[in-house]
């Protein structure tokens, strides 16, 4: 099916709550408003025609500047048996956001909404296990969001580069803070 066709089924299917559409875009894709995307997404899994039996990504996007701010997830769909796909997209608020999970129509949305649940604070109800998946429990703020500033310090420790370990760096020194200024060379691998 071609995009077009595809937003024709569902906003057949789900009427105004398909709020947008855009089919000119390299990923032609439809906003679903936020309370009905987990019934979109079954329907968008289980319709015959439609088939997409795989979530190939889910991430999210900052806005702050928009009137009014907001972040957006972005869900990419994928049809093994028809060899098509759609990205679906879903607008919240930046204060308090909060969307229901998909993880029960594609399991792979597990880690995908943990990770947006950590990185920009969006909250997924009904997920089965919602926790930080790659900073620390007592991290505080969500480091994607286009307002962040690092802090200095976490722990007790200084985390934040000090200008002068940054001009050094700037003029090529190895300061061994990286992973790869540690790891010694692959020397069991062919060149």
């Amino acid at each position: 099916m071609d995009a077009a066709s595809i937003h024709q089924r569902l906003a057949a299917q789900f009427g105004e709550r398909i709020t947008a559409f855009q089919a000119e875009a390299l990923q032609p894709w439809a906003v679903v408003a936020p309370e009905v995307i987990a019934e979109v997404a079954a329907f968008c899994k289980s319709d015959p025609d439609l088939g997409f039996d795989n979530l190939m990504c889910l991430s999210a996007v900052d806005y702050p500047k928009e009137t009014p701010p907001r972040l957006e997830l972005v869900y990419h769909l994928w049809s093994y048996a028809h060899t098509h796909g759609f990205v679906l997209k879903v607008h919240l608020p930046r204060e308090s956001p909060s969307v229901r999970t998909v993880e029960n129509v594609w399991g792979v949305a597990n880690w995908h909404e943990r990770e947006a649940y950590d990185l920009f604070g969006i909250t997924f109800t009904g997920h089965s296990d919602l926790r930080r998946i790659l900073l620390p429990d007592d991290w505080i703020g969500y480091p994607l969001r286009k307002d962040w500033v690092d802090p200095d310090f976490y722990n007790g420790l200084h985390v934040k580069p000090t200008p002068q370990m940054a001009e050094r760096s700037m003029a090529g020194e190895k300061l061994g803070v990286g992973p790869f200024d540690h790891t010694p060379p692959n020397r069991h691998v062919e060149d």
